[in-house]
């Protein structure tokens, strides 16, 4: 079940110079589904990524960190799925090492310079025996065009594969911008059960391509909620080949990083997104535009009260206008001065906007045949405006429906 998300076509998926991909079966948790995924970068290509919060961070995230921080140049990544290595210790971070290890031999480069990513099951360890025996394969199978087959390769509970591709022009030169995500429930910022790479072939400088990784998660992946729990194992990278022939971008108040960052965030919130139009159980897309803020800062923290309220989020499933719990959900956010008699708040979608509260109540004109029309909608707004200042945010979350119960007792199964 998903929102209006539709399955990625493989013509669609520019293939990014100095980046192949090949996928096989390793049989980690389920046999007969590809479940590794090998990325190969060219020589001189730069990545930055932005990770998970939780103190339980996965063991191949750990690695990850480490080998950026080595700044030796990244050559590979790998990826698996359906045991997050989360939660096992010791061992687990020996099994990534050994995953890195493994790589590095395959492809002639050092163990430093692969970055691993597990998602699944957490607290299991990696069958290692299996995963270093589909490497080979995963290697044979490296192509140029392979986005396809890994926005599959690296799903769980998702029930479609995530992908999306650009082009733009930047000094001349065409600029390819191609990723792929997966998630579908334990997604909370910073970050969630989700995993995004995205690569371009522009000439960037590695400070920059920091800055922007931060800056696109912030608008995108940061920006979303399905259930209010961060999981171990987030992980956003972004890539930067340098092969489209641009001249290296190294300011950023430069024209050709505006329109580089500005693809690159569009991109990623597209990927954003498709985990929310897929969360587990979903049958509302739901976005929050809280408007009138202090500052950006409290702006998110009516987002994040309102997206991760199961009372909210249940009612929208049921298409049920008790419209109540947004204004309680507002109120505990967490802003201690807010006056709630300033507040407005409206339900908008196929078109038609309904002012819901004002003046600290229930908005005179407001009818709740006309809530519960706008309910119905699969893609429904809700905006806020606290009164306070000029700052803005748009976060995105999703219902709760009974399947998200069922997905979530079974999942082990």
């Amino acid at each position: 079940m998903s929102v209006n998300l539709k399955p990625p076509k493989p013509a669609s998926l520019h293939p990014v110079p100095g980046v192949r991909l090949g996928v096989a079966e390793a049989g980690i948790r389920k046999a007969n589904r590809k479940d590794v995924t090998l990325i190969e970068l060219a020589a001189g290509s730069r990545v930055a990524g932005v990770f998970t919060t939780n103190r339980f961070c996965a063991a191949p995230v750990q690695v990850c960190k480490a080998h950026l921080a080595a700044a030796e140049g990244i050559r590979a990544l790998v990826i698996n799925t359906g045991i997050a290595n989360a939660g096992t210790g010791e061992l687990g971070l020996a099994n990534s090492k050994q995953t890195c290890d493994a790589v590095a031999a395959l492809l002639g480069a050092s163990p430093s310079s692969v970055l691993p990513f597990s998602t699944g099951v957490i607290l299991e360890h990696l069958p290692m025996d299996r995963l270093i025996a589909g490497l080979p394969a995963a290697r044979q199978n490296l192509r140029d065009d392979g986005w396809f087959d890994a926005a599959h390769a690296i799903m769980t509970t998702d029930t479609i594969a995530k992908a999306v591709s650009r082009q733009i022009e930047i000094g001349g030169a065409t600029v390819t911008l191609t990723g792929m995500s997966k998630g579908a429930g334990m997604i909370k910022p910073n970050m969630a059960t989700m995993l995004g790479f995205l690569a371009t072939d522009a000439a960037i400088s590695q400070p920059l391509l920091e800055t922007l990784v931060e800056e696109a998660a912030g608008l995108s992946f940061n920006s979303i909620t399905i259930d209010g729990d961060t999981s171990t194992n987030d992980s956003f990278i972004l890539i930067a080949t340098g092969r489209a022939g641009n001249a290296e971008i190294s300011d950023a108040a430069s024209a050709d990083y505006q329109a580089l960052r500005s693809a690159v965030v569009e991109v990623s919130i597209e990927l954003a997104q498709a985990i929310v139009r897929d969360g587990e159980g979903a049958t509302k897309f739901m976005t929050l535009a809280i408007e009138g803020g202090g500052s950006r800062e409290e702006c998110r923290k009516v987002g994040y009260a309102i997206g991760h309220s199961p009372l909210v989020k249940t009612a929208f499933f049921a298409s049920d206008p008790n419209l109540g719990r947004i204004l309680a959900a507002i109120g505990y956010a967490g802003i201690d001065d807010l006056d709630v008699s300033k507040i407005r708040v409206w339900l908008a979608a196929d078109g038609e906007e309904v002012l819901v509260a004002e003046e600290g109540g229930r908005a005179s004109s407001y009818l709740e045949e006309a809530g519960s029309r706008v309910m119905k909608s699969p893609e429904i707004t809700v905006r806020v405006d606290l009164a306070r200042g000029q700052s803005a945010v748009r976060m995105w979350t999703c219902d709760f429906s009974y399947d998200y119960v069922k997905i979530n007792a079974d999942y082990r199964s």
